[in-house]
């Protein structure tokens, strides 16, 4: 394997051990300098995994207002650069990395030339037999993300839809990174955070690209982003992003949950609430 920069996964944590442990084995297979997990109200329990880069756990503290997405990546961050990285990739704990992932996000950061926001495609997995998945056979289970543009491989694609991104697979520069200083930790629980973080990079001047063979896939679960708890959190959340940019955010989801009578919801009078649908319920996951 070619020299590539030093670089540190980050993982946010809660629950969902069994798909924790598989993107341990992934990374094991191509390990990066760290592996840093940050279990939220949490401290994630590792299996043991051969081969495994040298990991470090932290874990950052819940409050009732819904598990702290931005916080504990930006923890991880903080950790990260402490260990000396040059290149950060966020994966969440849903996905399994491609071997090669790591390479392409440090080749991409390498020739790009100026401060970049770099994504991977991501392909969505089937639920997993009783076996779980079978090793090596990944890709025949599920194509690409097919709202998201796929480059050939090594190749970098610029997006100017900024709305796009997602943060379950992304890498960027620790000088990029420390520029933009990382996510805002005013959302806690569900949605806004990314594209929020997506906007302050395109404010600052940075570019935007999709980058070829840089594959995850991402392990099933059932959706969670319609449950009670979520709801709650993505109408605060949009709230949030709304103030700091003068626009809602998630709009297609918002006008499904007030088809579902969860939210009220009309954007030319500015006005988004609780619906009489919703009920509260507490959220013990996210999605």
């Amino acid at each position: 394997m070619s020299a590539r920069l030093n670089t540190v996964v980050i993982t946010i944590a809660r629950g969902r051990e069994t798909h924790l442990h598989r993107q341990r084995l992934a990374l094991a297979a191509d390990p990066p300098g760290h592996h840093v997990i940050v279990g939220m109200g949490e401290t994630p329990a590792l299996k043991d995994v051969p081969g495994a880069p040298p990991t470090v756990v932290l874990q950052v503290p819940v409050s009732p207002a819904g598990l702290p997405l931005a916080a504990a990546r930006n923890a991880g961050a903080a950790e990260a650069r402490g260990l000396g990285a040059e290149l950060l990739v966020l994966l969440d704990i849903d996905c399994i990395p491609e071997p090669g992932l790591l390479d392409r996000y440090a080749h991409a950061a390498t020739v790009c030339g100026h401060p970049a926001l770099l994504c991977g495609p991501v392909a969505y997995l089937p639920p997993a037999g009783p076996d779980g998945y079978p090793v090596g056979r990944l890709a025949s289970l599920a194509g690409p993300h097919p709202a998201r543009p796929v480059p050939p491989d090594r190749q970098l694609w610029p997006e100017s839809r900024f709305e796009l991104f997602w943060s379950l697979s992304f890498a960027m520069t620790v000088r990029d990174w420390s520029r933009l200083g990382g996510f805002c930790e005013e959302y806690t629980g569900y949605g806004g955070e990314d594209t929020d973080f997506a906007l302050t990079a395109s404010a600052a001047g940075a570019y935007f690209y999709w980058v070829g063979g840089a594959l995850a896939y991402h392990q099933h679960h059932p959706p969670s982003r319609g449950s009670s708890a979520h709801v709650a959190e993505i109408v605060r959340n949009a709230h949030t992003f709304h103030r700091r940019w003068g626009r809602w955010p998630m709009v297609d989801w918002l006008h499904e949950l007030a088809a579902d009578g969860q939210v009220r919801f009309a954007p030319e009078r500015s006005l988004l609430e609780l619906g009489s649908g919703h009920h509260d319920v507490p959220a013990t996951d996210f999605s």
